[in-house]
C-alpha cells in the first residue's frame, strides 16, 4: 500500500480522523486516540497490536517495536509494503478496532453519564 491508500483506507473507519503532528507524522486518530501513524518524510507506519500480533511481527524483516511506544505493544514498519496489502488492512483495522473499544470502556468507579442535581456518596458524606 501507499500513502494514499493508507490514508483512504484509515479514513474509511467509523469516526477516524487525521491530523499532521510532530513536523511529519500523519496521525489517524479515533475518539482522540492514535490508531495509527504514518511517517512522511521517512515513509514509515506505526500501529498498536495484541501482545501475540507483536510478538509475532517483530519477528519479520523490517518491523520492529516502535521507538517510545514499544512498550505498549506498538509496531513501527520500516517499510509499507513489509507486510502485504490485505494483511495491512488487517493490522491497521485492527489496531483501530483496539484503540475504539478501549475509548468505548468507562474507567473503573467512573460513571459514563452525570446526573443532573444528584451528590455523589462521597459529596454527602462530606456534608455530615
Amino acid at each position: 500500500m501507499n500513502v494514499d491508500e493508507i490514508r483512504k483506507f484509515c479514513l474509511t473507519l467509523p469516526g477516524a480522523t487525521e491530523k499532521l503532528q510532530w513536523g511529519d507524522a500523519l496521525c489517524f486518530k479515533v475518539g482522540g486516540k492514535m490508531f495509527a501513524v504514518l511517517g512522511l518524510d521517512r515513509l514509515r507506519l506505526t500501529l498498536k497490536c495484541s501482545p501475540e500480533t507483536f510478538a509475532e511481527l517483530i519477528e519479520r524483516e523490517s518491523i520492529h517495536p516502535a521507538p517510545y511506544v514499544g512498550r505498549y505493544k506498538w509496531v513501527e514498519l520500516e517499510r509499507l509494503d513489509a507486510l502485504r496489502h490485505d494483511e495491512l488492512q488487517d493490522r491497521i483495522r485492527q489496531s483501530y478496532e483496539m484503540v475504539a473499544a478501549k475509548r468505548a470502556k468507562p474507567k473503573p468507579g467512573k460513571s459514563r453519564r452525570k446526573v443532573k442535581g444528584k451528590i455523589s456518596r462521597k459529596a454527602r458524606l462530606k456534608q455530615r
